[in-house]
């Protein structure tokens, strides 16, 4: 792939990191530190992969995406923004009565939102559906899903798991956001998730691990994934930072769910403009 155009989704995943932030700040409320570890993913599948039309948010053949871990919907708003599909001015209504913003995705509410989430583990069985109803139809889209590491303590990641594999659906992508926190501290310490990428290629799964912010890297391994009609669903594990650049919201268990005060804010968004990526 071209440099220029592997800068241009750096520049999305800044901009989805920005917009993200202005939205919690604005709120005060959110969920910045897995919204930032999410960006890059995002900005890859948004900007480059996702196949979708923002003039018809419910094309039958459009590509999937499911948001499994809900909570960071704010980086998933800001590339719906940036992609066409809510106005701009959108930002300033996160988690307000009416918007169509909520605190957890809303398909009812919200444009390109395939499906409503927010209890974890759930995403990704609907995701599993909608792989398994795109076989059974003989269409051609492809559906992806972004899970925590948290999440994966969730048994039902595992029985949708065990699903996909039955079923061979090798048209499901899966992302897991591997941050190494969720909301009361790190995940070793609360559930012990030992070699995710191996537990899914016990359960069927073709993995790969890659550095979760290193867009050739994401690229490269989506790319790969799709040549690869095997019979196997795919996961891709990304070693990420939560709340990545922003210094002090970095690898800190307290950014999962809060928001930044003014001063705060100024220096995050110093910071990711200056490019402390």
């Amino acid at each position: 792939m071209a440099q220029d155009h592997i800068s241009y989704l750096k520049d999305q995943a800044k901009a989805i990191r920005k917009t993200a932030l202005t939205m919690i700040y604005k709120a005060q409320s959110g969920h910045p530190g897995g919204s930032f570890s999410a960006a890059d993913i995002l900005a890859a599948l948004y900007f480059h992969f996702l196949k979708l039309d923002p003039q018809q948010p419910k094309w039958p053949d459009r590509d999937r995406f499911v948001l499994s871990k809900g909570h960071v919907c704010p980086a998933l708003y800001s590339a719906l923004i940036l992609k066409g599909f809510l106005p701009k001015d959108s930002v300033s209504t996160l988690r307000r009565q009416g918007s169509l913003l909520q605190g957890h995705p809303d398909m009812k509410r919200c444009p390109g939102i395939d499906i409503s989430t927010g209890s974890l583990g759930q995403g990704f069985s609907c995701a599993v559906g909608m792989a398994l109803a795109a076989k059974r139809d003989n269409k051609e889209y492809m559906t992806y899903t972004l899970l925590g590491d948290g999440e994966c303590n969730e048994g039902q990641i595992w029985e949708a798991a065990q699903t996909a594999n039955k079923y061979k659906l090798d048209n499901l992508i899966v992302f897991v956001d591997h941050n190494r926190l969720q909301n009361d501290g790190f995940t070793e310490d609360i559930m012990p998730s030992a070699d995710i990428a191996e537990k899914f290629h016990a359960f069927g799964f073709q993995t790969v691990n890659i550095n979760g912010h290193h867009m050739e890297e994401i690229v490269s391994a989506v790319s790969f994934m799709l040549s690869q009609k095997n019979g196997k669903p795919k996961c891709i594990v990304c070693d990420t930072v939560k709340g990545k650049g922003v210094s002090f919201m970095e690898n800190v268990a307290v950014w999962h769910g809060i928001a930044p005060d003014d001063e705060q804010y100024r220096q995050a968004i110093r910071e990711l403009e200056g490019g402390l990526l």
